[in-house]
């Protein structure tokens, strides 16, 4: 099995908070463009870490984006906590945490990258956050944005205390290798009930509300896309923050980021940051 991680370049880590946040930095490498640039902070999912992160990590620092990714309490590397207790709203604490860390930091706000949960985590904290521009991939839906575009045939799942990590027991997926899927396999933890029952349509939830109209920073919308409903849903998605979009047919959620497509929204991110050097040009 390929282990990604070991793959990652050299680069610094630290504890953050009282929860103890595993917070892991990347430099950006030296170019001459990238001064003023803001700095990318990226949010994994339910049940991942900043593992999940490392495919596209190389790509952002060798174009000399400073990158940090943040681990929520209780994932990956971060100090083990009690996952009954934690609630989607101890997760947007911890993302305030680590903007405010690097904001400090850098004297700049960060440009949030959000994939999955941290996608609907991300897009709550830009009504009332200042961030530089918000990226979301295959972000978990708004109440308002299941309103719009609806998923059918729910079956929802009341969650226990706990979700068990996902099995994955297939071997490959449509744009994911045996090896893809090995190294999720490897690193995939439980995830707190209370935090996934807030806003998974699947687990019969209500659905996280966003107000698109407090979101006014630069955004951007890819979403994994299979059929024409999951097209409209992410085109509501980036009506509903004024945000651009791109439907990527044929992938899949998790092959986004560790599949053999997921350069593709790698190079559609690259495209939109060009905004941050123009704008400091």
């Amino acid at each position: 099995m390929r282990d990604y991680t070991k793959e990652l370049p050299e680069h610094t880590a630290r504890y953050i908070g009282e929860n103890d946040l595993f917070l892991e930095i990347f430099p950006g490498n030296n170019r001459s463009d990238e001064a003023g640039r803001p700095p990318l902070l990226f949010v994994h999912g339910a049940y991942t870490g900043s593992w999940m992160w490392s495919k596209y990590i190389p790509h952002f620092i060798a174009a000399g984006w400073t990158s940090y990714c943040i681990n929520l309490r209780g994932h990956y590397k971060s100090r083990s906590v009690d996952l009954t207790k934690v609630e989607f709203e101890n997760y947007l604490e911890d993302i305030l945490e680590a903007i405010s860390a690097i904001t400090g930091e850098c004297a700049v706000a960060p440009v949030v990258i959000g994939f999955s949960m941290g996608g609907i985590l991300s897009q709550k904290l830009a009504e009332s956050v200042e961030i530089a521009g918000l990226v979301l991939i295959d972000s978990s839906i708004s109440r308002q944005v299941h309103y719009e575009v609806p998923y059918q045939d729910l079956a929802p799942e009341i969650p226990g205390v706990v979700i068990p990590a996902p099995v994955r027991e297939e071997q490959s997926s449509a744009d994911e290798t045996p090896d893809d899927i090995a190294f999720q396999r490897k690193y995939l933890s439980m995830e707190s009930a209370r935090a996934f029952g807030a806003f998974s349509f699947h687990c019969g939830a209500e659905g996280i509300s966003i107000d698109g109209g407090k979101i006014t920073c630069p955004s951007l919308v890819i979403s994994a896309v299979n059929d024409a409903a999951a097209d409209r849903r992410g085109q509501a998605m980036a009506r509903h923050i004024g945000g651009e979009f791109l439907g990527l047919w044929g992938t899949t959620h998790t092959g986004l980021l560790v599949g053999q497509r997921y350069h593709e929204s790698v190079n559609r991110i690259m495209i939109w940051l060009t905004r941050f050097d123009e704008e400091s040009a």
